[in-house]
């Protein structure tokens, strides 16, 4: 199936997906306060991308990938209001200059994205994953597990559509209150990767017997 995808925040992550999805076949807008800068973008990526305005992606697409800096959000919700209808992949982690989670293990970026859009389909999705490895998710002929979670099972059909399609092995775990697990495995990846001395050629996977 083909989806109108709308990239909130076209920064390297953003950028990545949206090349991988565009060459999929979805429709993809890229949405950036800077519209000539998200036109100019888009034509460099090609595959028929546009890039538009914040406000104009989010009324067009049907399907938003929130890729923007923690701090951005209440900006962007000034611009884009309540998105009713709409599905929000939230790949955002709230990291602090520190290294450290804005948000801990009792609340996470997840559940506020869900609070503050209660008329979307939000759901925590493709944050623990290094950007490299979308576009090749598959480590010794096993593809990476995705993990997703969220209160829509529209929103949890698309999403493991859409991983599926990438080469992950899409994987369920529940609610959107679960993301408040899902970000602090994003921040050990981090840490195991950059601060651990492993590089990141590796990813966390479900084993099942």
């Amino acid at each position: 199936m083909t989806y109108t995808i709308g990239i909130i925040g076209p920064g390297q992550i953003g950028v990545t997906l949206a090349t991988i999805w565009g060459e999929a076949g979805h429709n993809i807008i890229l949405g950036s306060r800077e519209p000539a800068k998200a036109e100019t973008i888009a034509s460099e990526l090609g595959n028929n991308m546009q890039g538009m305005g914040i406000a104009e992606t989010a009324e067009a697409a049907d399907i938003l990938l929130f890729s923007f800096p923690w701090y951005a959000l209440i900006d962007v919700q000034r611009e884009i209001g309540k998105c009713e209808g709409k599905i929000i992949i939230d790949c955002i982690n709230p990291i602090t200059s520190s290294g450290s989670l804005a948000l801990g293990h009792k609340w996470s970026a997840g559940e506020e994205i869900a609070r503050e859009f209660p008329l979307a389909h939000v759901i925590k999705a493709f944050n623990h994953i290094y950007v490299e490895h979308f576009k090749n998710p598959v480590f010794d002929g096993k593809p990476a597990t995705a993990y997703y979670c969220s209160n829509s099972d529209k929103a949890k059909q698309i999403v493991a559509n859409l991983a599926a399609e990438m080469g992950f092995d899409p994987v369920d775990i529940g609610p959107i209150k679960h993301a408040r697990y899902l970000e602090p495995l994003a921040l050990l990846w981090i840490q195991m990767a950059f601060h651990m001395g492993n590089g990141p050629e590796f990813t966390f996977k479900l084993l099942e017997r």
